[in-house]
């Protein structure tokens, strides 16, 4: 009788300035998609938890906010998010956009360098970068103290087997945390949430998105087949609040009708989506709002 293979698992965190692609990568390494993408920097707001696993083994994600200088308290928590994940961790993911590495980017991979964790420099969107530079560029990585450097694009999957095998070595043994059917520990309701603001972020113009927040008012199964979901739409100005319905609301019904499509495949339902828009002045900087919003935790 074969003697039974130890498991292993682990908790990795995914580390970067805003907009390298970590919340693409998490999906890319889930073959799922539960973190929203957005080409605007700083579209992950809370600490998005991803677990995959496979036979002998299971990896726990935490994917978080793009590090960045906060202005608000939204910023300031979005950092402490930040820094909450890399408490007990197993390993460390550290990722770099490499059309346009700057002083930013190798101050994280210098800091995070210094830390006892396996580490693993994950090097993304090489599709967009030739060749040549992507030679120099990991020359130019090769004194930092590393486990691996891994090139990939997230977007489309190229190095993500090799990187999902250099994760896997980081492991060790240790128990299965969650069933192995979980993606994520995020409910549904937030889910939900994170798709309607994905698309606002992917519709509304430059000054509109990082002062929009979600609250999903109501998330109700009324058959099998059918969900009801209300949510509201938070925006900081009156003028945003035009501009986020859009003329005869074509804008609202946009983003509603995109978002349904994806909350129906994420609940494998028809859903019934209404939506509305409120001004909540300033509420980025309101303790009170961000909690109802989700992102300032009991103590």
């Amino acid at each position: 009788m074969q003697p039974k293979q130890p498991f292993h698992s682990g908790f990795i965190a995914i580390i970067g300035r805003p907009n390298v692609g970590k919340s693409t990568l998490l999906n890319a390494l889930l073959g799922e998609k539960i973190a929203i993408v957005s080409n605007r920097p700083q579209t992950t707001r809370n600490r998005i938890l991803g677990v995959s696993t496979q036979e002998g083994s299971q990896i726990v994600f935490l994917d978080t906010p793009g590090m960045h200088t906060p202005r608000n308290r939204l910023g300031e928590y979005m950092m402490q998010t930040v820094r909450d994940a890399l408490v007990g961790i197993d390993g460390l993911m550290v990722v770099v956009d490499v059309t346009g590495v700057g002083k930013q980017d190798r101050q994280i991979v210098e800091e995070m360098s210094a830390r006892k964790e396996r580490k693993t420099l994950v090097l993304n969107k090489i599709d967009l970068l030739p060749k040549e530079k992507l030679l120099a560029l990991l020359q130019s990585f090769a004194d930092q103290k590393y486990d691996e450097i891994v090139p990939v694009s997230a977007l489309t999957g190229d190095g993500i087997d090799e990187l999902r095998r250099v994760l896997l070595a980081m492991l060790p043994e240790g128990p299965q945390y969650f069933p192995e059917d979980t993606l994520t520990d995020q409910p549904e309701r937030f889910l939900c949430g994170e798709i309607i603001r994905e698309k606002a972020l992917l519709h509304l113009k430059d000054e509109v998105p990082h002062g929009v927040g979600v609250e999903v008012m109501g998330l109700k199964r009324i058959s099998d087949g059918l969900t009801e979901i209300d949510a509201t739409l938070y925006c900081e100005r009156a003028a945003h609040k035009g501009i986020i319905i859009g003329r005869q609301g074509a804008m609202l019904k946009r983003i509603g009708a995109e978002a349904r499509q994806d909350i129906e495949a994420l609940l494998d339902a028809h859903v019934n989506l209404r939506l509305w828009v409120k001004v909540r002045e300033d509420w980025r900087n309101r303790r009170d709002d961000l909690k109802t919003l989700g992102y300032v935790r009991e103590e």
